[in-house]
């Protein structure tokens, strides 16, 4: 579980800048009913605290800047993307994960997760924890809608899941923890390029389910630098625990494919809104240079991990 990121306010401030531009392109006046999120342990906020997985996030630092400074599932020390993003457009500062039995239908009226921490594309990418396969953060959906429709009538129902947005975010995984772990069975498999395409196709399949699930405004982030996540450059030992440059080469390649798809989706599907939030030139740099984003960073609080993912940068001011 070492590899996972362990999230900060000011990174999701620069997505959201993202998503928000293409928000007010996409629709200025239109009103957001409801945040709505499938993915991994960037998005997952709280799932996986329900299954029987090791892959969870429920002890301390995570949540240490959270409301109580309490763990909550969070892969963070404090709130999610899609929490900042749900409270930017006008809804609750939290979107609560599905399994949670504290919340209820009422709550997940306009905001619900259904991600799970350690998952991918790739159904074996959830077996490799024993996590929630993307299929079936599709499964649970369903079963929302169904609730969503009996508390809110069929009308004001269907209008939530048309004009939700949508946050998906998922992919470090199939990579990380399937393709180059062992036993290496998608290795024996696929090259690298074919196993991108099989995941892309994967994903499409995805986008259309969603579709024909009702949802038009979706927002697609892909792979960070993976190779400068904590697990790739601890065990980088002879290049000074550097970021592994092939991995990260490996991102932005699969990120191409992922903005064709998204293209190619947006000419397929009529009424789709499907827009791809780049999130990996933005990692790079705050990890490359993270006294460029001093001004937004509590001081002294994150110096530490800064000092570990990137040893040459400079401290902030105290």
């Amino acid at each position: 579980m070492a590899h996972y990121w362990y999230f900060n306010i000011p990174t999701w401030l620069f997505l959201f800048q993202i998503l928000q531009a293409l928000l007010v392109e996409s629709k200025p006046n239109g009103k957001i009913p409801a945040v709505i999120v499938f993915g991994d342990s960037s998005v997952d906020s709280g799932n996986n605290n329900f299954i029987p997985t090791i892959a969870r996030s429920n002890f301390k630092p995570y949540g240490r800047d959270f409301l109580g400074g309490l763990p909550t599932g969070r892969f963070c020390n404090g709130r999610l993307p899609p929490d900042f993003i749900s409270e930017a457009v006008g809804l609750k500062p939290i979107v609560p994960a599905y399994l949670d039995p504290s919340y209820k239908i009422s709550d997940f009226a306009h905001g619900v997760c259904f991600a799970s921490a350690g998952t991918g594309y790739d159904n074996a990418t959830s077996d490799v924890l024993g996590v929630i396969p993307l299929w079936k953060e599709v499964e649970y959906y369903k079963d929302y809608q169904k609730k969503l429709r009996a508390y809110s009538g069929l009308e004001k129902a269907n209008n939530i899941i048309s004009e939700a947005l949508y946050l998906v975010s998922i992919g470090t995984n199939d990579f990380l923890e399937n393709y180059y772990s062992f036993p290496y069975t998608r290795q024996k498999q696929f090259t690298v390029r074919q196993y991108e395409d099989f995941l892309i196709g994967i994903a499409g399949n995805f986008f259309e389910d969603l579709y024909d699930l009702g949802a038009r405004k979706i927002s697609l982030t892909g792979p960070p630098p993976m190779g400068c996540l904590p697990l790739q450059r601890a065990t980088n030992i002879l290049e000074g625990q550097a970021c592994v440059e092939d991995k990260n080469n490996l991102a932005r390649e699969f990120n191409v494919k992922l903005k064709s798809l998204v293209e190619k989706l947006n000419k397929k599907l009529p009424g789709l809104e499907l827009v791809y939030s780049d999130a990996y030139d933005i990692f790079l740099d705050i990890i490359t240079r993270p006294s460029k984003y001093g001004k937004f960073f509590r001081p002294g609080l994150l110096n530490s991990y800064y000092s570990t993912m990137q040893p040459n940068s400079q401290p902030l001011d105290d």
